[in-house]
């Protein structure tokens, strides 16, 4: 009789992508209470710590990407948005003359579409039988209607745009905080998808 040898796929790739989604994740949620709690400090220390956070969170999202989590729900478009948000952080870090400007429309559109597809990610998880997707999309409507403010820009005030870009990032760090821990599953020694299974080896 033949005995089926399957080579188990890593947990630390999964394991990696969700501890860095919730970190960065954090460090949204505390970025964006600095900038509604200081909206005068300086634009340059600004600038520096929204940069920082979009290129670090744009890897993260790749990684998330590529670990084929158990549901396939939380990074199923991270790819793109990973992509977007590394190509935003560094913009911002070359600060041009109408930065402030471009951040809000470009991050304005990012996280509205990402709010957009969490709502379907929300949608998935309740076939799922996740309780917790009802939450998911609620911060995904909150997220998405700051990121239709941030695109409608609707004044020109230094202070008040700095604060509605702390909360949006506030609310982008507790909508993919939410995801992370409720739809991304670690699970040790998880079979390959098919797509894997050319690795698979019969032995007699």
């Amino acid at each position: 009789m033949k005995e089926i040898k399957m080579k188990m796929r890593s947990e630390a790739p999964m394991l990696t992508a969700k501890v860095g989604y919730i970190v960065i994740s954090v460090v949204f949620c505390i970025a964006g209470m600095f900038m509604i709690a200081a909206p005068q400090r300086s634009l340059s220390v600004i600038i520096d710590i929204f940069a920082a956070a979009m290129i670090l969170f744009g890897v993260v999202r790749i990684v998330g990407y590529f670990s084929h989590d158990l549901y396939r729900l939380a990074f199923q478009y991270d790819l793109q948005f990973g992509v977007l948000m590394i190509v935003l952080g560094i913009t911002a870090a070359i600060r041009s003359e109408n930065v402030l400007n471009f951040l809000c429309l470009a991050l304005g559109i990012c996280i509205l579409a990402d709010g957009l597809f969490k709502i379907q990610i929300a949608i998935d998880a309740r076939k799922f039988g996740i309780e917790s997707w009802w939450l998911t999309a609620a911060l995904a409507a909150a997220a998405g209607t700051v990121g239709m403010l941030l695109i409608l820009k609707p004044t020109e005030s230094l202070g008040t745009m700095t604060v509605l870009l702390g909360i949006s990032l506030l609310a982008e760090g507790a909508l993919n905080l939410c995801v992370a821990l409720s739809t991304v599953k670690v699970i040790p020694h998880q079979i390959p998808d098919s797509a894997d299974r050319q690795d698979y080896r019969f032995v007699g």
